[in-house]
């Protein structure tokens, strides 16, 4: 009887316990949280201490746009008013900077505009030109202008006998004194500055009476000290220098039309 009895059965059940101890990945989740969470707390005290009232309130408008809604139908069927996906939409800048920039750079281009046609003017006059001979038919041979992006050139040379300066010499003919004055009355409409630079042409070392860069200097002395004479504001005149007969304006370098004197009248922002 006691070979019919069955035998029990044993059941054993294992306790598993999943991510438990040090094996467990997710404090490395919380930490990086709150490693981005610092950063970001003090990229923003960064941002505050480092930025004006204004770039602040760029910024807040950069995250926050107020953008209009159109809260009135086309006449459209779809959720646009009127309008489909292909339509081309222009949304309104909320920001300040860039109307700054914009009105900014409007305005500096109207001012060089202003700057150009002004010395265009200037040149006109110097010229004879504008309908006011300011400048004598004798005088208007010795004289030519052009606008760069330094300013108004103005050059006063020698055309045949008849010369700018004595030859030779640092004394202005009476010639280059009618010039000189009629610089004065032309420039003392406008305030921007003045740069005087003397040049002489190329000559053989056997023929040179006296140094090239020491003529040169000299002539542009003489001049600033003429316009001065005549009224011209002193504190204008931003640089007197001489170029020798490093800087030929006619070719060859012999020619006469070298012997001159380069007045330029300077863009407001250029001193030299």
């Amino acid at each position: 009887m006691g070979g019919d009895t069955p035998a029990p059965v044993i059941i054993k059940r294992k306790k598993v316990v999943a991510g438990g101890g040090h094996h467990g990945g997710a404090w490395k989740v919380a930490y990086a949280d709150f490693v981005t969470a610092m950063m970001a707390f003090f990229m923003l005290m960064w941002l505050l201490n480092a930025t004006t009232e204004k770039q602040r309130k760029g910024i807040a408008d950069y995250f926050n746009p107020t953008i209009p809604v159109n809260r009135i139908s086309g006449g459209g069927e779809g959720m646009f008013g009127g309008d489909n996906i292909f339509s081309d939409v222009s949304l309104a800048r909320s920001g300040t900077g860039g109307s700054e920039n914009s009105s900014r750079s409007s305005q500096l281009e109207a001012l060089r505009a202003a700057e150009e046609a002004r010395m265009q003017a200037l040149s006109e006059d110097l010229l004879g030109l504008s309908g006011e001979s300011d400048v004598a038919e004798q005088l208007r041979r010795h004289v030519s202008t052009r606008v760069t992006d330094r300013g108004l050139v103005v050059d006063l040379f020698d055309q045949g006998e008849a010369t700018v300066f004595v030859p030779g010499s640092t004394e202005l003919t009476l010639l280059g004194k009618a010039l000189l004055k009629v610089i004065h009355e032309v420039f003392s409409v406008v305030d921007n500055p003045l740069s005087i630079t003397g040049h002489v042409p190329s000559q053989p070392v056997v023929l040179r009476e006296r140094d090239a860069w020491e003529v040169s200097t000299s002539r542009a002395h003489v001049a600033r000290s003429t316009l001065e004479s005549y009224g011209f504001a002193e504190s204008r005149i931003m640089k007197v220098a001489g170029q020798a007969d490093r800087k030929p304006a006619a070719y060859p370098d012999i020619s006469s039309k070298n012997n001159r004197l380069e007045i330029v009248l300077l863009r407001n922002g250029i001193s030299g």
